[in-house]
């Protein structure tokens, strides 16, 4: 299973979203081609009510820390509950070129 299929799969299992997009942005950085280093995830569920933005990342570590300890150097999390999701016409924003250096 690949590194975004495990990533996927433990983010269901956990927290049982109402949206899921794990995108590898692995190639936007300086990092040898096909790697899986670099994830967006966009996470909209329920199990973030009333929990802050800090509180639902740390929700997302603990899912992913075997991937975090491995072979995951960075991700870019947008948490949202479905009304947040919502209010935001499902979009998330834009990740950033990279700016360089080694990862």
């Amino acid at each position: 299973m690949s590194v975004q299929d495990t990533i996927m799969s433990k983010l269901y299992e956990g927290l049982q979203p109402t949206y899921l997009d794990v995108q590898n942005e692995s190639y936007m950085h300086n990092v040898p081609p096909n790697s899986s280093t670099h994830f967006k995830v966009i996470v909209v569920s329920n199990a973030f009510a009333d929990k802050r933005s800090v509180a639902r990342h740390q929700q997302v570590y603990q899912l992913l820390a075997n991937e975090l300890a491995g072979p995951v150097h960075a991700l870019a999390l947008h948490t949202y509950t479905p009304d947040e999701w919502q209010a935001r016409s499902a979009s998330a924003p834009q990740s950033p070129n990279c700016q360089g250096g080694q990862h």
